[in-house]
């Protein structure tokens, strides 16, 4: 599931392992919040710009296809070409197959959510940092749905969950 900030990729995937729990969510953020705590965030402030997150990604969503054997639902926010066929290109290499999901939000609502969403409750100033730097990556998250690789099957991101889970699961059918 990919697609910007505040564009409902979680909401999402958290439906779809609802509706079959046979699924098993992982979302991608986790490896890039765990090295946060260990490197350097790059300059850009996004850890999507270290290769290990990318590698990372690769290598927690094989691990978890080998140990527990369900399909994953992967909630992430991957706009930058290279890097999302990074990550595509390693999970094939190991014999992983992909299916692409872009949910394409227009900009006034994504900024609408960004503003009405909270992610750190207990932490007001992080909270806004978040928010500041989620509403900076409109612009790029929407213009992104023309660079997705083929085969990305794209969303409208205005229909409510229920019609996006009902979507997904005739679109793998």
């Amino acid at each position: 599931m990919n697609g910007a900030f505040g564009a409902g990729k979680t909401t999402l995937a958290q439906r779809l392992v609802a509706n079959d729990p046979r699924l098993l969510l992982f979302d991608a953020e986790l490896p890039g919040f765990m090295l946060r705590e260990i490197v350097a965030v790059p300059p850009s402030g996004d850890f999507q710009d270290l290769r290990v997150w990318r590698r990372s990604v690769v290598d927690t969503a094989v691990a978890l296809l080998q140990e527990y054997g369900r399909p994953l639902v992967v909630p992430m926010t991957v706009v930058t070409r290279s890097y999302l066929e990074e990550i595509f290109d390693g999970l094939r290499g190991r014999g992983v197959s992909v299916d692409h999901f872009f949910v394409d939000v227009p900009g006034e609502v994504l900024r609408k959510r960004i503003m009405d969403q909270v992610v750190w409750p207990d932490d007001q100033v992080r909270d806004a940092q978040v928010r500041s730097w989620r509403l900076e990556q409109v612009q790029r998250c929407c213009a992104a749905v023309e660079s997705m690789p083929t085969g990305t099957v794209v969303l409208d991101g205005r229909l409510s969950v229920t019609e996006l889970a009902e979507r997904v699961t005739a679109a793998l059918a």
